[in-house]
């Protein structure tokens, strides 16, 4: 099994967080889809990262798909899944998960925008993209509350997506004030990013 993406892509990055967590050996191949040299889109004809390519040379794109399927895996050593298999608590993640991608999407516009030409680039765009932040950092505070983790008792992909999106802002400076205004999301930020699966994943250009 191959996992084809790139090391600053936070959606490539949730994928191989989970892959870490359920233990789950892949072969790692970096290929970034805006480059002159990529493959990408022979596999995916939406010329987006991650992509996974399974054994059988099918393959899997949307990290939100990938991630359902590896969470069906309970090899080598079988792990609790990661997202609730049914019932209000699937909908709380994947809600969760949403809401992460959002802010990953949104961070992604700016950083972009930003590398346009100055004259070519929009101001209000920019602007409207940090109100999608700011409104989500506030709705993941007053959700998370002063609960250990985003849904449950334990990790689960709710936390491993807003891990990933806090720690998109963080690598591309985008909202840094949001650690003073929300400590609950600095303390289980902080609790994630001790992990072996977010350590080993943390992205670099």
């Amino acid at each position: 099994m191959k996992l084809v993406g790139s090391l600053t892509c936070p959606f490539v990055r949730k994928t191989r967080i989970v892959l870490a967590e359920k233990e789950i050996s892949y072969n790692f191949e970096i290929d970034i889809p805006w480059s002159t040299d990529t493959h990408n889109a022979n596999y995916n004809p939406l010329g987006k990262v991650p992509l996974l390519i399974m054994e059988d040379g099918k393959t899997l794109f949307d990290s939100r798909v990938i991630v359902e399927y590896l969470d069906t895996f309970n090899n080598p050593n079988p792990v609790s899944h990661l997202i609730p298999a049914t019932g209000p608590q699937r909908w709380l993640v994947k809600r969760w998960e949403a809401l992460a991608d959002g802010i990953c999407e949104a961070a992604a516009n700016v950083y972009y925008e930003r590398k346009r030409p100055e004259g070519l680039q929009s101001p209000e765009w920019i602007t409207r993209q940090h109100k999608k932040i700011e409104l989500s950092l506030a709705a993941a505070a007053m959700e998370l509350g002063s609960n250990n983790w985003c849904a449950g008792e334990t990790i689960t992909l709710a936390d491993i997506a807003l891990g990933c999106a806090i720690g998109y802002l963080a690598f591309r400076n985008l909202q840094t004030e949001w650690s003073q205004s929300y400590p609950n999301l600095t303390k289980l930020i902080d609790k994630l990013e001790q992990r072996q699966s977010f350590i080993s994943t943390a992205p670099r250009e």
